[in-house]
């Protein structure tokens, strides 16, 4: 069974950052790439970053580009999404998932994430 377990989420103001943490446990993922997506209130789940865990490409969603920084650390099976200048539209519920092994390219398709974290809330005030 993978675990994936989120933490750093919080509130913080307009134009702040904040850095959460993904930890994956359990057996082997064997997935290309791990991904951060997001669900605001009222709204669809959202692509936010994707990052290989063996190059150095990432990919970032248009809302984000520029502002937020996905990294990993393989010796401790971590992903990390490093947020700054932080908005309102940024609040949402944030997950870290991992996609089916089958997809050998970035995964930005909610539907093509097989592993979910319980999500970690971060609130902008504006």
């Amino acid at each position: 069974q993978v675990q994936l377990v989120e933490a750093g989420g919080g509130v913080v103001q307009h134009g702040g950052s904040l850095r959460l943490s993904c930890v994956v446990s359990g057996r082997t993922v064997t997935s290309y790439s791990m991904g951060w997506l997001r669900q605001a209130p009222g709204k669809e789940r959202e692509f936010v970053a994707a990052i290989s865990w063996t190059t150095s490409d990432t990919y970032y969603g248009d809302s984000v580009e520029g502002r937020f920084t996905i990294s990993r650390d393989n010796a401790k099976n971590s992903v990390y999404l490093q947020m700054g200048s932080l908005q309102p539209e940024d609040t949402a519920v944030y997950y870290c998932a991992a996609p089916n092994p089958v997809y050998t390219a970035l995964t930005i398709a909610e539907d093509e994430y097989d592993y979910w974290g319980q999500g970690t809330q971060v609130t902008v005030s504006s």
